[in-house]
């Protein structure tokens, strides 16, 4: 029992030490971009020693290999959890959509840096981690196809929409408009731009009736 107290702890310390690493990373390169930053300024603005950063990950390219796989892990699961609550709360397939739109709105009004960072490396292909990105990628998106064709099966849907170009179209909207919002538009609240993201969802913005 001692034993596993003993390495639960070592386990709880090394996940709180790269949490510290992720933070001061992601912080650092959307400030000044991957190349420019070094693993020194890494580790001083986490507040380890340097080789405290190759304990835990072999180099500067795995450590952000591994920061892009955690954000988007934490945002797949975002997803899921709203989708999942709203199933609970017997909400329709529209319903758990706008519950995903808020929750990825939420998760980039959280995690801004992070969100830039992503969203730039998307368009990046001479990356080591490209193919590491677009698996994590379709993770999040395969969430919002699992929606979708379930409500293209319960008749929610129209059977004639492409259901993983749709789900890629509102991960799309939601972390642009999102990036706009904090850029250009930051007196704007969370609140206005998910109402503003719902209309679009809910076909609600021609201004016509029924």
């Amino acid at each position: 029992m001692e034993s596993s107290s003993a390495t639960a702890g070592v386990s709880t310390r090394r996940e709180a030490t790269r949490q510290k690493l992720y933070e001061a990373a992601v912080t650092l390169i959307a400030e000044q971009g991957f190349s420019a930053t070094t693993v020194d300024e890494i580790a001083e603005r986490a507040g380890v020693a340097k080789g405290t950063v190759y304990y835990n990950f072999a180099s500067k390219s795995v450590l952000f290999e591994e920061l892009l796989r955690h954000g988007v892990g934490l945002l797949t699961a975002s997803l899921r959890e709203a989708a999942e609550a709203t199933a609970r709360a017997d909400g329709g397939k529209v319903d758990a959509l706008d519950a995903m739109i808020r929750a990825g709105l939420v998760f980039i009004d959280r995690y801004p840096a992070f969100t830039q960072l992503y969203v730039a490396e998307l368009w990046r292909t001479n990356r080591a981690w490209q193919s590491t990105l677009m698996v994590v990628r379709q993770q999040a998106v395969a969430v919002v196809e699992g929606v979708l064709r379930e409500g293209v099966e319960n008749g929610e849907f129209s059977d004639e929409i492409d259901v993983p170009l749709t789900a890629s179209a509102l991960v799309g909207m939601v972390l642009v408009a999102a990036l706009d919002w904090q850029s250009f538009q930051p007196e704007r609240s969370l609140d206005d731009v998910h109402a503003a993201l719902s209309r679009l969802l809910q076909g609600r913005v021609s201004g016509r009736n029924g």
